[in-house]
């Protein structure tokens, strides 16, 4: 088994968000393939190809994270395999929820990921909410003092710095 240190990569959100589907209970690939859809319930965020998602899966397998537990018939083919969160893998996936993500760009994948998931699933992510809030607090007035004057990119990143600000504000309140 070799682990995300080892190979000092970090998982790919794309393998968060399988871990996160498994998260609440077991499933076979195909039920994971369905919600990873861009019309699915996590695809609506983050979507994978049902390739990319049974590679995922795969590595998720490799590094512990989730193991086969048993099997189902399949519709019209092979026994489908029901896979589950390890203990290894849910307390991987707890880790990565109560951490705020680096950058902004981040946001809109990341975070949002992470606030269905934990909404799902009952998570308190208060603590990494404010966090949160500090890190783009910080890059707000960063941008704020170097200036905007006519540069279209910093203003953007300013214009999306104070959204998020406000998206924060918001999902704190609620």
């Amino acid at each position: 088994m070799t682990t995300p240190a080892a190979t000092g990569r970090r998982p790919p959100l794309g393998e968060w968000a399988c871990l996160g589907v498994l998260y609440g209970q077991p499933a076979h690939g195909w039920a994971i393939v369905k919600q990873l859809r861009p019309d699915g319930d996590i695809g609506r965020i983050w979507h994978l190809s049902r390739p990319l998602t049974y590679r995922a899966l795969d590595h998720l397998d490799q590094l512990g994270w989730i193991r086969p537990v048993g099997e189902e018939r399949g519709d019209a083919g092979p026994n489908r395999t029901i896979l589950a969160v390890t203990r290894s893998g849910r307390s991987r996936f707890e880790e990565w929820e109560r951490t705020p993500v680096d950058h902004l760009r981040d946001l809109r994948s990341e975070l949002l990921l992470k606030l269905v998931f934990a909404e799902r699933y009952g998570i308190d992510l208060t603590e990494m909410l404010e966090r949160q809030r500090s890190i783009i607090d910080h890059q707000a007035s960063s941008l704020v003092d170097a200036g905007v004057d006519g540069d279209v990119v910093m203003l953007w990143r300013l214009e999306a710095t104070l959204a998020a600000q406000r998206f924060l504000a918001r999902v704190a309140g609620a």
